[in-house]
């Protein structure tokens, strides 16, 4: 069949309450990755900042995670989650608890996801967050203790607002990332319970290789290029003024 132009149809395609759904789940892993990676990302920092042997081991030991193949964590965490066999229900079990359907339960499968997520991938912000808080001058927490200053308000105070360029950093590369999700949802839920777990990018691949709907699959790519662009860019814009980039 020749090629036929349609205009903007395949944009129009989109108005729909399947797509709607996609784009709230998308928004729903991703808010929710970024948020809860760099949260404990920056606490497993703060708690392991020392040149011990035993925090080199926790800080490689929670690294690693990070390294191994979205494959194998995928495969794991659908063992660990299973309802019937898993360490999860079994753990459950032991305390009384009725053991939850992670993966089939449409309203726990997505944040099941965004756990399984930022189990992975939190060895990241928390490598990143080291890495600025020692960069970090002593004297100053020397002087802010001199003042009266607490271990909360020096945080607050001294460790916040040094933090703020490695925050940004992380807050834009973490929501391309999340945006990125894929291979955890091809392998753990192939976007089921129904449609619940369908995020962007395996929309887009539902879309080309599974319905053919290449138009379609076409004009979901160069919205999702654009959005990505357009938050990067809101990102730098809101928090440029509220980054300190010297001491």
């Amino acid at each position: 069949m020749p090629a036929r132009w349609v205009g903007v149809a395949n944009y129009r395609a989109l108005a729909s309450p399947e797509f709607l759904e996609v784009v709230t789940n998308t928004v729903t892993y991703s808010v929710g990755v970024v948020l809860l990676s760099q949260t404990a990302g920056l606490a497993l920092a703060v708690l392991l900042n020392d040149r011990t042997r035993m925090g080199a081991l926790f800080r490689a030991s929670i690294f690693s995670s990070y390294v191994v193949s979205w494959v194998a964590v995928s495969l794991l965490w659908i063992w660990l989650l299973d309802p019937q066999y898993g360490l999860v229900a079994h753990l459950f079990r032991l305390v009384g608890l009725p053991a939850l359907n992670w993966l089939g339960d449409h309203r726990l499968a997505l944040w099941s996801l965004v756990l399984v997520t930022v189990w992975k991938t939190v060895g990241y912000p928390m490598v990143i967050y080291l890495a600025g808080l020692q960069a970090i001058p002593g004297d100053l927490y020397e002087a802010a203790a001199l003042d009266g200053a607490g271990a909360w308000q020096r945080f607050r105070h001294v460790t916040w607002p040094l933090l703020t360029p490695t925050t940004l950093f992380l807050l834009i590369t973490l929501t391309i990332t999340s945006f990125q999700g894929f291979d955890i949802v091809k392998i753990m839920t192939q976007g089921g319970p129904v449609t619940s777990t369908v995020i962007y990018v395996y929309y887009i691949y539902e879309q080309a290789f599974q319905y053919f709907k290449l138009g379609r699959a076409s004009a979901a790519v160069v919205l999702f290029f654009t959005v990505i662009v357009a938050l990067t860019f809101a990102q730098w814009l809101v928090f440029r003024r509220r980054v300190h980039y010297s001491a």
